[in-house]
């Protein structure tokens, strides 16, 4: 369950501790909140860190990010974080624009959220340019490598479970409005990035396809099943530490 306005009905304190309730039946206590949004903050970090890795090795990153990929191939003086942020700005107004009146204001913290991404990644970005990325044995290890961080932080806010990423928070307004299946949509939503990202390169570098390679299609293809085997892995030893004052 994702942590928003509507699950919320009473806030009621008990013993000096928070505890929310929703239509008289207990969901989380304050303690729960904060560990499950120090632990979405955690799996920014890893999901930025794979994000770097698979960028520095040049072979492609992930559907999602290609497009701020693109653009920060193009404009190099905008970092590629910088660019993250602004690309989940846009994914955030479009949200607003399809929900309208249906937009919670708590989806609002997509936001500050993003921002900090961004400055993962950039801080990802230095911390791997120093490994010499020469071969392309090295680019694959360096994809697959960043392919398996980045699920390891998509798994770790999947079972953080309190707001979702611009990506899929616009992916589900989408699904939720025309009534279509959102894995189906999640699937449209990634083409559609890689579409735009080779657009944008043929603009932009004369005919000539830039930042998205074999990596964005392999990352597309494995990213789902190394999240799903680290969820398998970690969501009950990590719902044991979140809920255990609970």
């Amino acid at each position: 369950m994702y942590l928003t306005n509507k699950f919320i009905s009473d806030i009621i304190i008990l013993n000096n501790t928070i505890k929310i309730f929703y239509k008289g039946e207990f969901i989380m206590s304050k303690n729960e909140i904060i560990k499950r949004y120090v632990l979405f903050i955690i799996s920014l970090f890893f999901s930025a860190i794979g994000v770097a890795l698979t960028k520095h090795g040049e072979l492609g990153v992930s559907p999602i990010s290609s497009v701020a990929n693109v653009m920060s191939c193009k404009f190099t003086s905008v970092s590629l974080g910088m660019w993250l942020i602004i690309w989940n700005c846009v994914l955030i107004v479009g949200q607003i624009l399809i929900l309208r009146r249906k937009f919670q204001i708590i989806q609002l913290l997509q936001i500050p959220l993003s921002i900090l991404f961004g400055y993962f990644t950039d801080f990802g970005m230095w911390l791997v340019s120093f490994i010499p990325v020469n071969t392309y044995p090295v680019k694959l290890i360096m994809l697959i490598l960043g392919i398996v961080v980045l699920s390891f932080g998509i798994s770790l806010s999947v079972i953080a479970n309190v707001i979702m990423n611009s990506g899929e928070a616009f992916v589900k307004a989408i699904s939720d409005t025309i009534n279509k299946n959102f894995g189906n949509v999640k699937i449209a939503f990634d083409v559609s990035c890689v579409i735009l990202a080779v657009v944008l390169s043929i603009i932009f570098f004369n005919f000539s396809i830039v930042g998205t390679r074999e990596g964005t299609i392999i990352s597309a293809l494995c990213t789902g099943i190394v999240v799903k085997f680290f969820n398998k892995k970690l969501k009950g030893p990590l719902d044991k530490i979140i809920i255990a004052s609970k």
